[in-house]
């Protein structure tokens, strides 16, 4: 295509400062995409319990609804005190959210611990049973054990934190 000579000036001229921009601009994503990720250097805000330089991260799925809270129990390592009243290390409660709940607990430090949750759905601060004494509100436990006969063993519930930030998933269960 033969352009006049006025046009083919004027198109280097818009050209060449598109070239320069779109060189700067790849160089600065180049660098970007370079630079390391800036790790958490703390625990994410609303983090419970006694603070420490050790948190686990607690995703809990298949919340039934938004009610009330989701209470996370933390337990040492020493099955004479899981599930045992007052022998737990700490209870968090955070807003439960239907479908996902995430929470956050801090952990005095790195160890084996044992983690039990329920729904407090009335949000009386209390893990409501029957009469006959079966639960009346959603429960589960790290490592996410089998509970159809009967509450988990111990060693079916320790969990490892060996650091900082550690995430575990624990899938609900309801009556």
């Amino acid at each position: 295509m033969n352009l006049p000579r006025r046009l083919r000036a004027a198109a280097r001229a818009y050209t060449a400062p598109m070239i320069a921009i779109g060189a700067a601009a790849g160089a600065a994503l180049a660098l970007a995409a370079a630079a390391p990720a800036t790790a958490q250097s703390g625990p994410p805000a609303g983090c419970t319990g006694t603070p420490s330089a050790t948190w686990l991260n607690v995703v809990v799925e298949g919340v039934r609804n938004s009610n009330g809270l989701m209470a996370v129990t933390l337990y040492a390592d020493d099955s004479s005190k899981f599930l045992v009243k007052h022998g737990s290390l700490y209870v968090g409660r955070v807003n439960a959210r239907a479908g996902t709940t995430r929470a956050c607990i801090f952990v005095p430090k790195p160890g084996v611990y044992a983690l039990a949750l329920y729904h407090d759905e009335n949000a009386n601060l209390a893990f409501d049973r029957t009469g006959v004494g079966f639960p009346a509100e959603g429960f589960g436990f790290s490592n996410n054990p089998a509970t159809l006969a009967g509450l988990p063993s111990f060693k079916s519930v320790r969990l490892n934190v060996p650091k900082a930030g550690l995430t575990t998933r624990i899938t609900m269960k309801y009556p």
